[in-house]
C-alpha cells in the first residue's frame, strides 16, 4: 500500500471512508439489536459505496449501493426466489456497465454470494456464504489499496468464522434442536412445521 504522503486527494478521500466504514462496521456487530444492526450495515454500505467512488471502483461502488437495497429487501421479502433473482439481474446489469478490468470480478462474486446467501439461506450454511463474500470484497479492498475496508471485511470474515464455529458447536451439544448463534432456540410455542 503507499505512503499515505503520496496519495492523492481523492485517495485520501477514500481512504477516509473506508475508516469510517470500519467503525461503523464495528458499533454495527457489536450491537444486539437487528433493527439496529440493520441501519449500521446500511451506513456502513453507504460509506462502502463513497470509498469505492473516491478509488474510482466503480463496479464495487454500483455493486455496494446495491447491497443496500438487497438488505431491506431480503429483511421484507425472505425466502423470495423471484425478489433474489431481480437483485441478482441488477448486480449483472450495474457489472456490466461499469466493468473495467479482472479485479471487477470480486465484488460480482461478493454481491452474488451475499444475494443467495441473505435469499436462500439461513443458520451456518448463510454465513459460509457471507464469509466467503466478505473474503471476496476483502481481496477486492487490497487489490484497490484500502485499508480501511480490507480490515472492515477481514473483521466480518473473522467474525462469520467465530459466529459458525459458535453454531456448530452448539448443534453438537443440542442435537435436534433448532440453535442460533447464542444457544438453543425455543420452540415450544411455535406451530409444528
Amino acid at each position: 500500500m503507499p505512503e499515505l504522503e503520496s496519495l492523492s486527494h481523492t485517495a485520501l478521500a477514500g481512504q477516509f471512508f473506508g475508516l469510517v466504514a470500519l467503525a461503523i462496521c464495528l458499533v454495527a456487530f457489536a450491537s444486539k439489536n437487528d433493527d439496529r444492526l440493520l441501519v449500521l450495515l446500511i451506513s456502513a454500505n453507504v460509506a462502502f459505496a463513497l470509498q469505492f467512488a473516491f478509488f474510482s471502483s466503480w463496479t464495487a461502488a454500483a455493486l455496494t449501493v446495491l447491497v443496500i437495497a438487497r438488505i431491506v429487501l431480503a429483511r421484507r421479502y425472505v425466502g423470495s426466489q423471484w425478489v433474489m433473482w431481480m437483485v441478482l439481474v441488477a448486480n449483472l446489469v450495474a457489472a456490466a456497465l461499469t466493468w473495467r478490468d479482472w479485479v471487477d470480478v470480486l465484488p460480482l462474486t461478493a454481491a452474488t454470494l451475499g444475494t443467495i446467501a441473505m435469499f436462500l439461506l439461513r443458520g451456518i450454511a448463510m454465513r459460509i456464504m457471507l464469509g466467503l463474500a466478505a473474503l471476496a470484497w476483502m481481496l477486492n479492498n487490497l487489490a484497490i489499496g484500502s485499508i480501511g475496508g480490507t480490515l472492515a471485511e477481514g473483521m466480518i470474515f473473522v467474525t462469520n468464522v467465530i459466529t459458525i464455529i459458535r453454531m456448530a458447536r452448539a448443534r453438537q451439544r443440542y442435537p435436534g434442536v433448532p440453535v442460533d448463534e447464542t444457544g438453543p432456540v425455543d420452540t415450544s410455542d411455535r406451530p409444528p412445521r
